[in-house]
């Protein structure tokens, strides 16, 4: 209500700023006009006849001069509008008085939130603000899940960001909670088993291990826990499990998967080759078989593939997947043939040529 109190204080001085100089009479304009000037220079020439100054012959034409220029200038001035004129004033106060309430109501209902009830300063203070740090605002969620310690929501949203702030025993904790709240999922049991290895130092210890495979159980193409089983094997010694593991990842992944250079990497880790990057259905037809077939399988296609290039040339993206998948495979010879075949089939063609070897650049097969 003050508010509203506010504005009407606002709104009644804006009008009484235009009301003002309407209210007050216009002031006479004689003095200062031209009749009025030469009056004065008629009431001088009589002056100066008595006192002497000048003959009666001379004065009397100059009466006879000004009195001419004042009958023009009053026969002006009975043309022109009256200076103060009451309609007029009459008017633009009522236009201040009902106008300008009208534009104000008009322009606040729709920009203003006249509805809006008054929110309580207590919540005011409490509301998240995205100046505030993070710390605040888990500090905030964590005052919250004490006095609702079952809305899952809450954990689900808490337990990421404790693990990214390196808090990583109670984002275990959080992740339990999440789990316990809604519902068992593969990527809430893979976060946890995530939590559990940052808590131990980046060791995959048994119990995240557990997570992992439970993980695994309720998915069995759940990326984080795969690769995590994978690097347990890899700190338990038994490279060769980690690479089966992760090449077997990246037999199914897309080509495009964001996560394939970690995989490949950790492979190149333990000493094994990974496969290569081929199209997302030639990948899936790889799923289920076990490793020798799978190779065997790869290979195949790099053979079919690169048959089909020979046939046509033209495929830009097919050839930069074929000299990858041999590099991968570790046949830098058929690599280095397969460039050399590319280039000649898109010599002709600036454009292609461009793009091959712009995505050949980084494969140091020129040096």
């Amino acid at each position: 209500m003050m508010l509203w109190f506010v504005f009407a204080l606002m709104t009644a001085a804006a009008i009484f700023a235009v009301l003002w100089p309407l209210s007050r009479a216009g002031r006479p304009q004689n003095e200062g006009s031209e009749a009025a000037v030469y009056k004065d220079q008629l009431a001088e020439i009589d002056r100066d006849v008595a006192a002497g100054l000048i003959g009666v012959t001379e004065a009397a034409a100059a009466r006879v001069e000004i009195s001419r220029r004042l009958l023009a200038a009053v026969d002006s001035q009975e043309g022109l509008p009256a200076v103060s004129n009451t309609w007029l004033r009459r008017s633009a106060a009522i236009v201040a008085l009902v106008g300008l309430p009208i534009v104000a109501v008009a322009f606040y209902l729709p920009l203003g939130s006249p509805r809006l009830g008054d929110f309580p300063l207590a919540q005011r203070t409490r509301a998240p603000s995205v100046a505030q740090p993070l710390d605040n605002l888990v500090a905030q969620v964590e005052a919250h899940l004490e006095k609702n310690p079952t809305d899952g929501r809450g954990w689900n949203v808490l337990a990421p960001v404790l693990s990214r702030l390196g808090r990583h025993n109670e984002a275990v904790r959080a992740y339990r909670n999440s789990i316990t709240y809604n519902g068992d999922s593969p990527e809430r049991r893979a976060d946890l088993g995530e939590a559990l290895a940052a808590a131990a130092n980046g060791v995959v210890t048994a119990e995240a291990k557990a997570e992992f495979e439970r993980a695994l159980a309720l998915n069995a193409d759940e990326v984080k826990a795969s690769y995590f089983l994978g690097l347990a094997a890899e700190q338990d010694g038994r490279a060769g499990e980690a690479s089966t593991i992760w090449r077997a990842m990246l037999a199914k992944a897309p080509s495009d998967a964001p996560w394939r250079p970690l995989v490949q990497a950790a492979l190149a880790r333990v000493g094994g080759s990974p496969a290569p990057a081929l199209s997302n259905d030639a990948m899936a037809a790889a799923k289920g078989m076990d490793e020798t077939d799978r190779d065997a399988m790869i290979r195949g296609m790099v053979e079919r593939l690169a048959t089909r290039l020979k046939q046509n040339g033209d495929d830009v993206e097919g050839w930069l997947r074929l000299v990858r998948a041999y590099m991968v495979m570790g046949d830098r010879d058929k690599a280095k043939s397969a460039l050399s075949d590319a280039r000649q089939a898109v010599a002709n063609d600036t454009d292609r040529l461009r793009r091959l070897n712009e995505g050949l650049k980084d494969l140091g097969l020129d040096g």
